[in-house]
């Protein structure tokens, strides 16, 4: 009987031993892709040196401190860090439980956006004033609406039907609406881009697919024809093309004309930091926002905008790596929703700065100047670590 005892007692402990090894090497935390938080802090790192670059002169022409942008980037980055932290412990499969909470509160922001409450600067209304800090709603739309998806088409098993397709397109219709009234037309887009890769990844028919074509096509004729996308978004959308000519370059093309000069003049090296003339002088309008790009370009030259780019390119490679490596559906539309968004907000961004993409007002992720975006993505980033952890 002590024998057996004896054994049974070895038995156990040895099993238990083998359970804690094997649990130990699938814990979440052993799975962190460092990588991920290396790119983004780099890209962040750049976004700081550009848009101080690009303030430096003017500033100090004011009599202002030459910091004071990068001060609350610095803010918006310690929130950021704090937001990717809090995304990558949480397992992100209860987040499901949480989608009508997080896309309620997205909503509820968005239309608080076009209140008194909001405020309107450069003629679109689309922050709300906390003290000296400025919140987009529209950013945190944009993740609201990614997790909203996802839990819709995880549920549907990679079968959705004709109701699954419905109420994605309400989930997506909605925040996109309220973005456009502010307006925000670059925004908008990538509501737009966000569902088409959701639904796609989700496993959508093909001849529901083809109708939702078709009839975004008819939705633009409408709008066109009944002047629902106004004359100067228009204008902004086509004005582009005539930038290469100086007598055509007024309007939307005088930002993409001037932004061709400072990226040309940068050519193969750059002027080197804080050399840039085009940017001290302030010659491209936004140049530490929307064309924060050109700052690169002048400064830094080919190698500059080729070294970004291509820190971009392998934050897309590792997330579309976490994609294919999920667990479960959900985690796959949560990396691939994300990844998509970033591919498309780079070249919208940096296409426009070079004349291949009309102005949309899209920031330059994790560099263009902006506290909510950039805490957003960081949020973001929290977000594919978390799929990445928990694939086991």
């Amino acid at each position: 009987m002590e024998t057996g005892f004896g054994e049974d007692r070895r038995a156990k402990l040895l099993r238990e031993r083998v359970q804690d090894r094997w649990g130990s090497a699938y814990a979440p935390v052993k799975h962190l892709d460092p990588l991920l938080v290396v790119l983004a802090l780099l890209l962040t790192g750049v976004g700081l040196i550009a848009i101080y670059s690009a303030k430096l002169t003017a500033l100090t022409a004011q009599g202002l401190s030459p910091t004071l942008y990068i001060s609350t980037q610095l803010i918006a980055l310690v929130i950021g860090l704090v937001a990717m932290v809090v995304a990558s412990l949480i397992d992100y499969r209860h987040l499901r439980s949480y989608v009508a909470v997080f896309y309620g509160a997205a909503i509820v922001l968005l239309i608080l956006t076009l209140t008194p409450l909001g405020t309107e600067i450069n003629g679109s209304q689309r922050w709300i004033l906390f003290g000296p800090l400025q919140l987009q709603p529209s950013e945190i739309a944009k993740i609201a609406v990614l997790i909203a998806l996802a839990a819709v088409f995880h549920e549907a098993k990679g079968e959705p039907g004709l109701g699954h397709v419905g109420i994605g397109l309400v989930l997506t219709l909605l925040p996109m609406g309220l973005v456009f009234l502010q307006p925000d037309l670059g925004t908008s887009i990538v509501f737009v881009w966000l569902a088409a890769t959701l639904f796609l990844l989700g496993g959508v028919q093909a001849r529901y697919l083809v109708s939702l074509i078709v009839a975004g096509f008819v939705g633009v004729i409408v709008a066109l024809q009944t002047e629902v996308i106004q004359a100067y978004q228009l204008s902004r959308l086509t004005s582009f093309l005539g930038a290469s000519d100086p007598a055509l370059a007024q309007g939307g093309a005088f930002h993409t004309r001037q932004s061709l000069i400072a990226i040309g003049s940068g050519q193969f090296s750059g002027k080197g930091l804080f050399e840039g003339t085009q940017t001290a002088l302030s010659y491209v309008p936004e140049n530490h926002t929307d064309f924060v790009f050109t700052v690169i370009g002048e400064e830094f030259g080919f190698i500059g905008t080729s070294l970004t780019l291509a820190l971009f390119l392998l934050l897309v490679w590792r997330g579309l790596r976490i994609a294919v490596m999920a667990k479960e559906l959900f985690g796959t539309l949560l990396a691939g929703g994300i990844v998509s968004m970033l591919a498309l907000q780079v070249f919208i961004n940096v296409g426009m700065t070079i004349g291949i993409m009309p102005v949309t007002g899209l920031p330059l992720p994790f560099i263009s100047y902006g506290g909510t975006s950039l805490i957003v993505w960081f949020a973001m980033i929290g977000l594919l670590l978390n799929v990445h952890m928990r694939r086991f």
